[in-house]
């Protein structure tokens, strides 16, 4: 990884990620990220808000793990590095954009739960996928935090 281009970011997921192929079959999906920031105004003591959008592009198993586990509105965290790409349109205008290739993705927790399934590995001469591994499961919430789920940790 490249120490001069990290980024990370927690947000929304604005769309469902969609998978694709390449010609040589390797794996690609993309998804949207909105990221919220909220700051007091000090001269109005105003609450402000502001909303930036994120192209997130991740590649081979990630990309399907992603398009099979995320949706619409999950609260994802994202690290990974930022990458403009550039092309030219039909009418032969210079086009480009800034997204963010994931190195990691994964659910925040800080107000949802989730269930990890761990995928076995898979060489390249693997035809199929193995079925997946579950992850021992841990105390819920209500049992280990003294709230339940309906309740919101604050």
């Amino acid at each position: 990884m490249t120490t001069g281009n990290t980024v990370t970011l927690v947000g929304n997921i604005t769309r469902d990620p969609e998978l694709r192929f390449t010609s040589s079959g390797q794996a690609t999906a993309t998804f949207g990220l909105a990221v919220n920031r909220r700051w007091q105004n000090r001269q109005t003591q105003e609450w402000e808000e502001a909303t930036s959008f994120f192209d997130v592009v991740c590649w081979r198993e990630m990309a399907e793990n992603a398009a099979e586990s995320l949706v619409r509105g999950a609260r994802v965290m994202v690290t990974g590095r930022l990458d403009q790409r550039s092309w030219e349109n039909a009418d032969g205008d210079k086009r480009s954009k800034i997204e963010v290739v994931a190195d990691e993705i994964g659910p925040s927790l800080r107000w949802a739960t989730a269930q990890v399934t761990k995928n076995e590995r898979r060489g390249p001469t693997d035809a199929a996928a193995s079925p997946p591994t579950p992850v021992p499961a841990r105390p819920t919430a209500d049992q280990s935090a003294g709230y339940g789920y309906d309740e919101e940790p604050f």
